[in-house]
Formats: C-alpha cells, sequence, structure tokens
C-alpha cells in the first residue's frame, strides 16, 4: 500500500469531542486536506477556521476520503457510526482505510475489521494514550492493531498526531494494549488517591503532601499534573471520570472473557464509579476527592460512636 501523503490524501473525521478536535486540528496544521463530522455540527464547524471542510452526513464524508478516521466514545456509537445504512461502510471506497481511534473492546475493532475486509477496505485500531493537552500539542502515544503494511502506510498521519506510534500485532491489539496501558491508569489514579487520604488522616498537611508526593520517582507522568491540580481543588477533566469508569468496565469484561485475575482493578473500580455517579463531569483524578470524603466520613462516625458510649 502506497504512504499516505498530506497534499494527495482527503481525511475524513468523525466526532469532533474534546479529543477529536485537536487531533483534527493538528492534522490540518500539518497540511492534509480534512473534512469533518460530529452530530452536534457546531462542534464540526469550529474547525472551519483552520481549514478544515464541514460533511453534512456520515456517508458524505466516506464517499469522498481516501482514509476515515473516528474518535467516538464508546463501542455502540463506533458501531452504529460504521454499520448503519448510512454509516461508513456502505459508502466508503474499496481501497480505502479506515483508523478507528476510540477506546473501544478488542472484538468490536475484530469486527470492524471484518467487516472493512469484506467492503475491501482496511481497518487499523489505533486507540491512543494521553489527555487533551498531549493531544493539544501533539504529544498522543498511538497504538495500532491491524494489517501491518497499513500501518507503515498511514506513518505520515500518525506522526501529526502523536510522538510516538506503535505497531502491536493483529486487529484488535491495539485496543487490548490500550487497555492495558489505562488499566495502570486508573489503578495508579486510586492508589495515590489513597495515600493522599492516608497521609492527611495522619496528620500531614494536604498541599505539603501532595507537593512532596509529584517530586517523588514512584508518581509516573500521566499523574503528576493531577497532583497540582488537586492541591487547588481542580478537578475539571482533561480525561473525563466518566471516560475512565467505561474503560474500567471494558477492562474488566475483557479479562473475565480471557480468564485474567485483575484484584486490584475489580477494587478500584467501585470508588470510580462512585465519584462518576456524584460528579461526572470532573477528571479521573477527582477519585482523590472520593477517598478524601470517606475518610473524613469515617472520622464523623469514629466521634459520633465517642460521644454516644
Amino acid at each position: 500500500m502506497n504512504s499516505i501523503a498530506e497534499s494527495q490524501s482527503k481525511l475524513g473525521f468523525i466526532g469532533i469531542g474534546a479529543m477529536g478536535l485537536r487531533m483534527a486540528g493538528r492534522l490540518l496544521e500539518h497540511g492534509f486536506h480534512v473534512t469533518v463530522f460530529d452530530r452536534h455540527s457546531e462542534k464540526a464547524s469550529a474547525l472551519i477556521n483552520s481549514g478544515g471542510t464541514v460533511a453534512h452526513s456520515i456517508a458524505e464524508l466516506a464517499s469522498g476520503a481516501d482514509v476515515v478516521l473516528s474518535s467516538l466514545p464508546n463501542d455502540e456509537v463506533v458501531l452504529s457510526v460504521y454499520t448503519e445504512p448510512e454509516g461508513v461502510l456502505k459508502h466508503i471506497r474499496r481501497g480505502s482505510m479506515i483508523i478507528e481511534m476510540s477506546t473501544v473492546s478488542p472484538e468490536t475493532s475484530r469486527e470492524l475489521s471484518r467487516l472493512g475486509s469484506a467492503r475491501g477496505v482496511s481497518v487499523l485500531d489505533v486507540p491512543v494514550s494521553g489527555s487533551t493537552p498531549a493531544a493539544e500539542h501533539g504529544l498522543l502515544t498511538l497504538l495500532c492493531g491491524g494489517d501491518e503494511d497499513s500501518y507503515n502506510s498511514a506513518k505520515a498521519i500518525f506522526d501529526a498526531i502523536g510522538k510516538q506510534h506503535f505497531y502491536l500485532g493483529s486487529s484488535g491489539s491495539g485496543a487490548t494494549m490500550k487497555l492495558v496501558v489505562n488499566t495502570l491508569l486508573g489503578v495508579g489514579m486510586q492508589a495515590i488517591a489513597e495515600a493522599v487520604a492516608f497521609g492527611e488522616k495522619a496528620g500531614l498537611d494536604r498541599r505539603r503532601l501532595l507537593d512532596v508526593m509529584s517530586k517523588t520517582a514512584v508518581v509516573a507522568p500521566a499523574h503528576l499534573g493531577k497532583l497540582t491540580k488537586a492541591m487547588e481543588l481542580d478537578y475539571r477533566p482533561e480525561f473525563a471520570i466518566g471516560l475512565m469508569n467505561k474503560d474500567f468496565r471494558l477492562i474488566l469484561e475483557t479479562a473475565l472473557a480471557v480468564h485474567a485475575p485483575m484484584p486490584a482493578t475489580a477494587a478500584s473500580f467501585p470508588i470510580n464509579n462512585a465519584e462518576f455517579v456524584k460528579h461526572p463531569d470532573y477528571d479521573l483524578s477527582a477519585v482523590i476527592d472520593r477517598m478524601e470524603d470517606l475518610a473524613r466520613i469515617n472520622l464523623a462516625r469514629q466521634q459520633s460512636h465517642g460521644e454516644a458510649t
């Protein structure tokens, strides 16, 4: 397969959310011709000033693109966008390529690959690791599964979006690797939340505790900025807790299917879920808020019990 060139290839991008907006913007900055679509048309229109063209339907976008990319919220939306009568697979041209960048189950990725193959279309699953600031500056890590020749031909696209990209293997491999990565993200965030609540409960000053934690070797780069924001109780979403909640579900469902024991993940999920129910628009780091709340509740119960006795 020939390499995809910036000046010659027509790209279509579906899903102009927090990540999609930034990735599509990066592609435009690198000279690609990009047509965009989002079911909320005002989101797609935000890219017009950057040189993007807005399609009025998925069918219109797919029929005119050499490569269709998508960044969508969940498996159900992905399957809808690709398989409905007015979806991508009914209208994309034979010999085109699909780069599906959502975090979905490996089985969904494999199903899209099977359907694409029947249409003469190569489908890559390429979920990304990184938050919105990383997407803004082209610092994402891309995790690719699918046909290796197709992966090699799309490197110009990957270079525009991320700082590094990896080929993992056959279809579904990229999706699986994303779940592996987000296991570390979610469980690591829960461990930090417990450590913060523990330190406060044991009498440490909250701000000093967070500051010192951020300077130690044990905090991963993905969590580092979360500590700085937590000092100010700033839980505005960079990676929304709802997305991590969805990923926890995918991780545990996939682990069950492959018989992989994951006790720490299983224990982390209910805490994430409780905070998601309370603050659905917060960042995943808001589990710090949840653990601090639990510590306060426990203290109040102890005090109440002491007064009662």
